[in-house]
Parts: C-alpha cells; structure tokens; sequence
C-alpha cells in the first residue's frame, strides 16, 4: 500500500502530464462514478482514476504507475461481475473517455472505452450489423477479448471472431498495433484483457437483411416439455437461427422459461425458423417481430439494471441430456430469489468452422454454455444467493467438458480455468509471459505456468 503522500505526488504528476480534470480521487464526483460497476457486490476502491482520450495518455498514465509502484487495473464498461475493473488501492485507467466510434470501409474502429450498443448505433447507420453478446451496456472490448456468445452468433461468430486487428499499449507504454504483430492478435482473440490495454479495435461488420427476434414466455409447468424441445431444436439448428434460453422468474408472471430467438439468416426462412420456437410449447406472451440489433440489446438492459449484487458460475456441456435437464429444473426449482436463475447459449454454426488454432478462444465444437447467475438485493442472504449457485456449479460437474467460458470464471477455480483455453494453454501462457512479463494486467484468468522439472 503505497503512502499518502506518494498517491498525492502521484496525482499531482498525472494532472500536470495530462489535464487535472483527468484525474480523480476518493471524493470527486467522477471518482464515484467510476468505481460504480455493474455488480453492486463490488466494493473494491482504488487509489486514483484517470480517464484518458488517447493512447498516448493511456501510456503516460502507466508510466506513472510504474514509476510509484501502484497496481494498474482498467475499466472499458464496467460490467464485468467479479470486478476487475478496480485495482484496490491502485490506479484505474478507465477508458469511458475513449467511446469513439467510426466505419471505414466495410470495417468499425471503435475506441477502447466503447459500448457493444455504440458499435451498434454506429453501423446501424450503414446498414450493417455485428457480433457483440446479448447487452448494449457491455464494454465492447471486455466482450470480444474473452469471447463474447451473442444473439448473432450462428451467423456472426463469436465477438472475437470478428477483431480484425488493435492498438494496443503494453505496461511499459510502448503502443504496437497487431498489423505488425500477428501473434498479438490471435492471444487477444479469447484470451482476454491480459496482454495490455486495447485503445482501439478494427471489428468486422455484416450486413443487415433484416432480423426477426425477441422474447417468448413459456410457462413453468411447461418447464420439461420446453426444455427437452430446445435441447431437440440446438442440435441442428439451422446457423440463421441462435436462441437463448432462461429459466427464470418475471415480475406478475413468477417463474417461467424465457426464450430469445434471433433470426439472422435468409429472410425468407425467418418464419419457419421462428415457427420452430414458438412450438417449444404454450407460449404465455411473445414479442418476437422484425427487429433491430439495438432493439434486441434494449431488452436485456431494461431487465437487468445496474446495482444488483451478483455471483456468477458457469459450466459447458456437449449437449442437452435427458439427465442435464432434468437435474436443472430441480436445481431451478429451489433457488432463493427471484434473481436467480439459469441460461442456456447456444454455440453453433459460423463460429465452429473457424480455425481450430485461429484464436485463443478454446472450444470450436457445437456445446451449450450454462451460465448459473445469483442476483441479489443488498439487503438479501447472500449466503443463500451464493451456496444455491455453488450447488447448481457443484451438481453440474460431473455433466461438464472440462474448462468454461473465461469471461465468467474466477482465479480460484483452478480446474476450470486451465482447460479453459483447450489446446491453446501453453501458447496464451507464452504471450503473456512476451506482452506483460511482470504481470501487471489482470484480466479473465489464464492458467498458471506448468512448474518447472
């Protein structure tokens, strides 16, 4: 913990390298806003905030940090749930600054502080679409580093499927660009904020034919004839046709199934496609139509707002088993809280025919993620919200492929996290230990170094 006085030098040189409204401490207004995550169970607070607009001050703001010894985190949107977005007593570089979104060509260059809904708004413009995850509050770069499951995704990949290239700023300041650094990109392509802060990413757009999407309530009673229907129906889904599916509870209905089906294909299948959802079962309401990306994005802002405390677990299966199923409506059954509740991604289509070792990202063969999400109020047991997620984590296991989804695993989950990345551990070690050798990003976990004989 560095000294008082050191922090005050610390932000004195920071205001007179950069601007003094650039840089904030426990008291100021933007400071509070800046420590304010998504996850309200985030208490963490660093010594300093900076908000840089350019590269060139993101590597000044380092410099610093280097030179007074303080830990370093950054913040793009500040949705990541386990907060790693804030360095205890360290500096933040946070990015909010940095939102600027542009098109050339048939490309995005988003700043790094960008939001998956201004990458949306911005191409929407052009007529054109692109792969983020299922929120349009979600810091576009935190998405697309560790992966990024979307609404698009059986047609778009994977967010980090479509990263064409970054600028990024190493710990020591120096500013490189993947165009003249190929093995950079690949570790940044699912291996997450690990390697340095990216202030600026080339993002492949696709465009528009017209999307048909929303949301379908089924309800509970319905909860094994839905399920065991969806499972049926992910198998060989068309790749036009990515759903998501929710066991979870809405106000005035209770609990209920939710399913999100996005039509992204040939228009002139939507409807069949779609027609294969809504006989899932006996829908309660649906608001599936044409849409757009932003609309579809709206949704899940408006149901999940910021401030509520979270835990988050996840697991990977191959498939939909009689016996997974059957395991997650008890499991969904008795869960504490109307915050709790069970997803079900969809990964298929364009994002298993890229390259086995193109990226960093894992797992190219057809599986379905099972996010197991505890939202909770502040005043609520929190002892509840976390043993019934650590039960349906637990219970899950034996069900699993090894690893999980990066960007909802924690460093203590030591098994996951070191089949996480599949065949490519040793290589994501690697450029870790080239781009960041004192380790000075934390980012999602990479597996530890293999000791030596």
């Amino acid at each position: 913990m560095r000294s008082a006085n050191a922090i005050d030098e610390l932000a004195r040189r920071l205001g007179e390298r950069l601007r003094a409204d650039r840089v904030f401490g426990p008291g100021d207004p933007a400071y509070a806003e800046a420590v304010t995550l998504w996850n309200g169970a985030v208490t963490t607070r660093p010594a300093l905030v900076v908000r840089p607009r350019s590269s060139a001050e993101v590597a000044t703001a380092l410099t610093a940090a280097r030179e007074f010894g303080l830990g370093v985190s950054v913040r793009g949107g500040g949705h990541d749930w386990a907060g790693r977005a804030l360095r205890d007593g360290g500096l933040v570089i946070d990015l909010g600054a940095m939102r600027d979104v542009r098109i050339v060509g048939a490309d995005a260059v988003a700043g790094g502080g960008s939001l998956a809904g201004d990458v949306v708004a911005a191409v929407a413009r052009h007529g054109a679409n692109v792969a983020t995850g299922t929120a349009g509050v979600i810091g576009m770069a935190g998405l697309t580093l560790g992966g990024g499951y979307g609404l698009l995704l059986g047609t778009a990949g994977l967010a980090a499927d479509n990263l064409l290239g970054a600028q990024v700023v190493l710990a020591d300041g120096q500013l490189v660009s993947t165009e003249d650094d190929p093995e950079l990109l690949w570790a940044l392509r699912g291996g997450g904020g690990n390697f340095g802060v990216v202030t600026e990413m080339c993002i492949r757009t696709h465009p528009d034919r017209g999307l048909v999407g929303g949301i379908i309530l089924f309800p509970w009673e319905q909860a094994a004839t839905v399920s065991t229907r969806y499972a049926e129906l992910v198998t060989d889904a068309p790749e036009g046709l990515t759903v998501l599916l929710e066991f979870t509870f809405v106000p005035d209905i209770g609990p209920c199934l939710l399913a999100v089906p996005v039509w992204s294909g040939e228009p002139r299948h939507a409807e069949t496609a779609i027609a294969e959802v809504m006989r899932l079962g006996t829908p309660i309401t649906s608001t599936v139509g044409p849409a757009t990306q932003k609309d579809l994005l709206t949704q899940f802002d408006q149901a999940v707002p910021t401030g509520l405390h979270w835990d988050l677990r996840t697991r990977t299966v191959a498939a939909l088993t009689p016996g997974i199923l059957d395991l997650l409506i008890g499991l969904a059954e008795q869960r504490p809280g109307p915050g709790t509740g069970i997803g079900l991604r969809q990964f298929h289509g364009a994002a298993t025919r890229v390259g086995a070792d193109d990226t960093a990202f894992g797992l190219r063969t057809n599986h379905v993620v099972i996010e197991i999400s505890a939202g909770r109020g502040p005043g609520d047991d929190a002892d509840a919200y976390r043993n019934w997620a650590a039960t349906v984590w637990t219970a899950l296991e034996p069900h699993a492929l090894p690893g999980g989804y990066p960007n909802f695993l924690l460093p203590e989950q030591h098994d996951q996290v070191a089949h996480a990345y599949g065949s490519h551990a040793a290589r994501a070690i690697a450029a870790k230990q080239r781009y960041d050798p004192q380790h000075v990003f934390t980012a999602t976990p990479l597996p530890d170094p293999a000791p030596c004989p």
